[in-house]
């Protein structure tokens, strides 16, 4: 399995080296990136396309991986609560298992049940 990741990176970083030479003077382009918002505006000077779409990427790992990383600690705070959930019914369930057993079957009738009330309902 090893081998097999190796060549899927090795094609991949392959694919993206020859996308980038024969894209070479197109990301080389001067290019200034400008955000205008209502409350703030910012523009870089003249920069080559290709350190923008570098700085793009990384931004949006880093948020990727911040959102997975929240995630994770969400299921991680769920799986605690249902393990302490499956602890508590596993000691009601041994507390029940260690109850006497009566002498009494179950499913009869008690004094103030009577078999008739119930062929009325």
């Amino acid at each position: 399995m090893k081998h097999i990741k190796a060549v899927f990176i090795i094609l991949f970083l392959l694919l993206v080296v020859i996308v980038a030479v024969q894209n070479y003077v197109p990301m080389t382009t001067m290019v200034k990136f400008k955000v205008d918002l209502l409350f703030v505006s910012f523009e870089t000077p003249n920069t080559p396309l290709f350190i923008i779409i570098i700085i793009s990427f990384v931004l949006g790992v880093l948020f990727t991986g911040l959102y997975g990383l929240g995630e994770h600690l969400k299921q991680r705070r769920e799986i605690k609560s249902l393990l302490k959930e499956i602890e508590e019914r596993d000691k009601e369930l041994s507390s029940l298992r260690n109850l006497p057993v009566t002498a009494e079957p179950v499913g009869t009738p008690t004094s103030e049940e009577s078999p008739e009330s119930e062929k009325t309902e």
